[in-house]
C-alpha cells in the first residue's frame, strides 16, 4: 500500500501522493529508468551484436549484465511480477521489450537449439539475479558481474554451438 511505501521510506503517505498520484504512477518512476537503460542497449548496439561475435558480442554482454545489476529490483518485477501487472503501462512497456527480444531470436536465430541457448543464456542471467537468490550471501558485484560475462559470452559463442544434437 503507499502507506506501507510511505512507512518504509519514512514520510508520510500524504508526501508519496504529493509525489506521485497512485501506485502506478510511482512504479512507472521506478521502472523507467531501467526500461529506458535497456532500450538504449538495443538501439544502440542491438541484439545482432550477439550473434556476430567479437567486439559486438562483448559490449552487448557487458551493458546487458550492468543493465541487469544496476536494475535488479526493476527486473525482479519484470520477472516475477509482469504477468499479474499487465494492465499497467510501465510493464506492458517492460513486456513490450521482452517481445522485441523473442521475436529477434525468432526471426534471427537459426536452430531450435541455438534459440534455446539464447534465451536460456539471457533469461537465466535476468533470473539469477532477480529472480532467484545468488547462491553467495553477499556476492562481489566486480567478480559476479566478471563471472556472467565470461559464461554469456561461453555459451553464446559460436563455437560452443554443435552443428547439430541428436534428437531423442
Amino acid at each position: 500500500s503507499l502507506q506501507q511505501i510511505g512507512d518504509r521510506a519514512g514520510v508520510s503517505k500524504a508526501t508519496v501522493l504529493y509525489h506521485f498520484a497512485s501506485k502506478e504512477a510511482l512504479l512507472e518512476a521506478v521502472l523507467s529508468p531501467a526500461l529506458d537503460q535497456l532500450d538504449g542497449i538495443l538501439g544502440q548496439v542491438g541484439l545482432a551484436g550477439l550473434q556476430g561475435g567479437g567486439a559486438a558480442r562483448i559490449e552487448f554482454l557487458e551493458r546487458f549484465v550492468d543493465f541487469l545489476l544496476e536494475h535488479r529490483s526493476a527486473v525482479h518485477i519484470f520477472v516475477n511480477q509482469a504477468t499479474s501487472l499487465v494492465d499497467i503501462p510501465v510493464v506492458e512497456r517492460a513486456n513490450a521489450e521482452i517481445e522485441l527480444i523473442s521475436r529477434y531470436f525468432e526471426e534471427n536465430v537459426g536452430s531450435v537449439e541455438d534459440k534455446v541457448r539464447f534465451g536460456v543464456a539471457l533469461g537465466g542471467a535476468a533470473y539469477l539475479l532477480a529472480g532467484a537468490p545468488v547462491s553467495m550471501p553477499d556476492p562481489d558485484l566486480g567478480a559476479l558481474r566478471g563471472a556472467l560475462i565470461t559464461v554469456l559470452g561461453d555459451l553464446l559463442a559460436p563455437s560452443a554451438m554443435p552443428d547439430s544434437i541428436p534428437a531423442h
